[in-house]
C-alpha cells in the first residue's frame, strides 16, 4: 500500500470514531462561519473535552481548520483528497486513464455497471480488462476470477463478456483461459 493509499486509509478510520463524525458532521452544517467547542458542545451534548479532542484530531486528519481561538469550520476537501488517493490506488487506476469514456462505469476503481452490449463502450470495456488482466499464457478459471475480482463483484458477467468479445479465449471444457485477439 502507497504512502497516500495509507494516509487515506487512516483519515477514513479516525472518522469512524463516533464524536469525530458528529464534530465534521455539525461543523458542515455550521457551514463557512464554523462553530465554537462550547457552540459543538452544546449541539452535540457532549462535554467540552471531548468535543476539543474530536476538532484536534479533525484539523490533524486535514479535515477541519482550527482558527486557534477555538473556532473550527469543516474542510471537505480532505475528504475528497482521501477519496481520489483511494481511487488512485485502485489496480485499474492507472489503466483507466487512458480510457476516459468509460468512467461512468467504474466507482473508485471497481466496475459497478457494463455498458449496453450494442454500445461501442462494451468493446472498449473487453480491451481495458484484457489489458488490466495482462494475460501471457494459460490460466484456469479460479486465477481469472481472483484477478477479476480486484475490480468487479460480477466476476462471471466480465469473464463472459470478455470471451463473447474475443478478448479472453476459453478452452472447449471451459475451465483454461488464455488471451484472445491482441491489442492494437
Amino acid at each position: 500500500m502507497s504512502l497516500e493509499a495509507a494516509r487515506a486509509a487512516d483519515v477514513l478510520t479516525q472518522l469512524s470514531g463516533e464524536t469525530r463524525l458528529l464534530a465534521l458532521a455539525e461543523l458542515v452544517r455550521c457551514g463557512k462561519n464554523g462553530a465554537s467547542l462550547g457552540e459543538l458542545s452544546y449541539r452535540l451534548d457532549l462535554p467540552l473535552p471531548k468535543v476539543g479532542d474530536a476538532c484536534a484530531r479533525l484539523v490533524a486528519l486535514g479535515v477541519a481548520i482550527g482558527s486557534g481561538n477555538g473556532f473550527y469550520r469543516a474542510r471537505l476537501e480532505g475528504l475528497r483528497e482521501a477519496a481520489a488517493a483511494v481511487e488512485r490506488s485502485q489496480p485499474i487506476a492507472g489503466l483507466l486513464a487512458d480510457y476516459p469514456q468509460l468512467r461512468g462505469n467504474f466507482s473508485h476503481g471497481r466496475l459497478t455497471s457494463m455498458p449496453p452490449t450494442l454500445s461501442d463502450r462494451y468493446e472498449v470495456l473487453g480491451e481495458l480488462l484484457s489489458r488490466f488482466l495482462a494475460l501471457d499464457g494459460l490460466y484456469d478459471e479460479d486465477e481469472i476470477n481472483k484477478r477479476l475480482a480486484e475490480v468487479t463483484d460480477d466476476v462471471a458477467a466480465v469473464r463472459r463478456m470478455l470471451v463473447d468479445t474475443g478478448w479472453l479465449e476459453r478452452d472447449r471444457a471451459g475451465t483454461t483461459y488464455g488471451p484472445g485477439r491482441s491489442r492494437l
